[in-house]
């Protein structure tokens, strides 16, 4: 039976190049119960959730070592010398950096240094529980552009703009661009779509908070109201709201109304800031004493719409909001931190060994090659030009060295195979060792099987054995290619 099901006008006219040498782990399954599984056969009994665990575990164990799962991601190193670890990072492979040839040179890790959690501390060295109101909301003053997305993975979250619309971090401002309109049900006046961004803020330990911003309404003009722009607090528990619907005629889009901010002062106002001059230009609002007592998180919610927008041929409606800020006085059960600890402020600060190419004397300089032998004892470790990171496994950065700054970073690591179902299958060298370790695995924890685990747990280790090989994928006309750069002759 021919398991190609596609033609080759579309094989070559798609995208899906080379899948002809995997097989999904769906399949490997499904196979599994099909020749592996019933009665007569090695594993009597077994049901199909079981052979799914541990053709997961199988895989995500022969991903670690066996398969070709090197994944790799390149950024331009920021300012702050740091890169976020990949959402489906196990470990590092190797750190580079690519230099205007594209030729990569290797990093290293350190082992002088780290980044402790930097405790808070009073001025009498006592331990400072305080909340760092510059914490609670991320990203408030806008400063990184990419911080807003209609999903999760970001501080901000948006609904997603319809038509010509725009929601987006532009020059440090938060801005909506109004350009679309829909009729207002029983009437004869049409307005635009009515947006929202928010965040979850933590205020588990806060009784009460101070919110302020700065917001530019948008101007009127023919055919268009003045810009209305709100920021408040909402627990965004009032009845039928959806923030993600935009279109004010619904039940649940109610994106345009002050009853959505439903937290509210001490003195019973709403929680809420509005902003509607219309005059294009940039004020700052402020309420106090919000009182979030009982609530474990509340959501900041800013809120863009343009009242009697029917002329949309004409430039679009912007309304902004930047500095984004909530103040408060709370007291924590946990250990507080400033950030980065000094130790590890002060190796960025230092300039690096590599740096000091001139300076023989200097102790600290690592240089190697123009020192002559002059240098003994010289550790290994730091005989290296390069540059050195730092990964900090508990908050999933990876810090590096100062002279690294702005160089384009390689970052080569292995992910377990588990991420996403295109992920999700195995190379054809490596299918066998699949169904051998499944199989182990399986009647290793059986009770009727256990004469036979001897058995399978050979043929699993042979058959992993088998399997990298394979994938190793050595080529002898390569390799002697590589014995001919050495002084001795090499002969077909």
């Amino acid at each position: 039976m021919a398991l190609l099901n596609t033609t080759q006008r579309e094989y070559y006219e798609g995208s899906d190049y080379g899948n002809y040498q995997f097989t999904s782990l769906k399949d490997i399954i499904n196979q599994f119960m099909v020749v592996y599984v019933g009665e007569g056969k090695a594993i009597q009994k077994a049901t199909r959730l079981d052979v799914a665990f541990h053709a997961q575990r199988a895989m995500q164990e022969l991903s670690f070592d066996t398969f070709k799962s090197v994944k790799s991601q390149e950024i331009e190193l920021p300012p702050s010398l740091t890169m976020i670890l990949p959402q489906d990072y196990v470990n590092y492979v190797k750190l580079t950096f690519s230099d205007s040839a594209g030729i990569e040179h290797v990093l290293y890790p350190t082992s002088k240094t780290s980044n402790p959690f930097a405790i808070l501390q009073e001025d009498d060295g006592t331990y400072d529980f305080t909340y760092k109101s510059s914490t609670l909301v991320k990203n408030s003053d806008y400063a990184d552009a990419n911080d807003i997305s209609t999903g999760s993975t970001t501080s901000w979250r948006k609904n997603a703009p319809v038509g010509n619309d725009k929601i987006g971090i532009v020059s440090e401002q938060l801005e909506f661009e109004h350009n679309s309109n829909s009729p207002i049900q029983g009437t004869n006046t049409k307005t635009s779509r009515a947006y929202a961004v928010w965040q979850e803020v933590d205020v588990a330990a806060v009784d009460f908070l101070d919110l302020s911003a700065k917001g530019i309404s948008a101007a009127s003009g023919t055919g268009k109201g003045v810009g209305t722009i709100r920021v408040g607090i909402s627990t965004f528990g009032f009845p039928r709201y959806n923030p993600n619907i935009t279109n004010p005629n619904k039940s649940d889009g109610r994106n345009n109304e002050d009853q959505i901010f439903d937290v509210f002062t001490e003195d019973g106002d709403r929680a809420l800031l509005t902003f509607n001059d219309g005059l294009a230009t940039q004020s700052t609002k402020e309420i106090i004493n919000v009182d979030v007592r009982g609530l474990n998180s509340v959501f900041v919610l800013i809120t863009s719409f343009i009242e009697n927008f029917t002329n949309t041929t004409a430039d679009p409606s912007k309304n902004k909001i930047d500095d984004v800020i909530i103040s408060c006085d709370a007291i924590s059960d946990k250990l507080q931190t400033e950030g980065d600890s000094n130790t590890w402020n002060n190796f960025k600060a230092h300039k690096p060994a590599e740096n000091n190419i001139n300076d023989y004397q200097d102790y600290e300089n690592h240089i190697y090659w123009p020192n002559e032998g002059e240098r003994y004892g010289l550790d290994p470790q730091h005989a290296q030009v390069n540059g050195s990171f730092y990964i900090d496994e508990l908050k999933g950065l990876i810090h590096f060295s100062s002279s690294l700054a702005g160089k384009t970073i390689i970052l080569k690591y292995i992910s377990d195979g588990l991420g996403t179902e295109e992920e999700m299958k195995v190379h054809k060298f490596a299918e066998e060792a699949m169904y051998r370790s499944i199989s182990y695995a399986i009647i290793s924890a059986s009770s009727y099987g256990q004469n036979l685990a001897r058995r399978f747990k050979r043929e699993k280790f042979a058959a992993v054995r088998q399997a990298k090989l394979r994938l190793s994928n050595i080529k002898l006309e390569e390799i002697t290619q590589i014995f001919r750069g050495k002084s001795k002759q090499i002969k077909h």
